[in-house]
């Protein structure tokens, strides 16, 4: 089922606004297994995501996010990206990004956070946002440390951080796959 959103280059999800889903391909397995087990529980809020992960197995959940870790970008680092604008880098100072993300937000210090480098702007604009809402049984993000951060920011401040990091270069894309293989 994965292939059906994930797959489809500039492919819109809808909810909780329209969006592109996230690039996935490139991704840390062990972040793609933690986000689909917060989505088992009910720690992140999104119904389609939640009816899928609640499918899957433990060995399910391992097999796919392994098959997406390996779909990244072969070879050679990214190049560095355009440095950022005093303002925005007043705001990756702030929210203090690099501290778990890594060096150019897509070498997390952990296989556990997720690469952000890259990512499509109006998801990572998205996912920020559901981590300041509260007390929602439809829409948002349990994790606090992500919630602490998130909070400090206005939304402008976030759709700016949002827009920075997707230009910057990472291993993140979208692979398209064939349904019938």
């Amino acid at each position: 089922m994965c292939i059906g959103c994930h797959g489809i280059p500039g492919y819109q999800a809808s909810f909780p606004e329209v969006h592109k889903v996230p690039k996935i391909s490139g991704q840390n397995a062990r972040y793609i297994a933690a986000a689909l087990t917060a989505y088992q529980k009910g720690e992140r809020k999104h119904p389609t995501m939640k009816g899928v992960a609640g499918s899957l197995t433990e060995q399910d959940i391992a097999d796919v996010s392994a098959f997406y870790e390996a779909g990244g970008k072969p070879g050679a680092p990214a190049p560095a990206g355009a440095p950022p604008s005093a303002d925005v880098q007043a705001l990756l100072t702030k929210g203090n990004c690099a501290a778990c993300h890594g060096e150019g937000l897509n070498k997390p210090i952990d296989a556990s956070y997720p690469k952000l480098a890259g990512q499509h702007a109006d998801y990572l604009f998205v996912a920020l946002k559901s981590y300041q809402t509260e007390h929602n049984p439809q829409i948002g993000r349990g994790n606090p440390i992500m919630a602490a951060q998130a909070k400090l920011f206005k939304p402008s401040e976030l759709k700016q951080l949002a827009q920075y990091v997707a230009g910057l270069p990472g291993d993140l894309q979208t692979v398209p796959q064939s349904r019938f293989k």
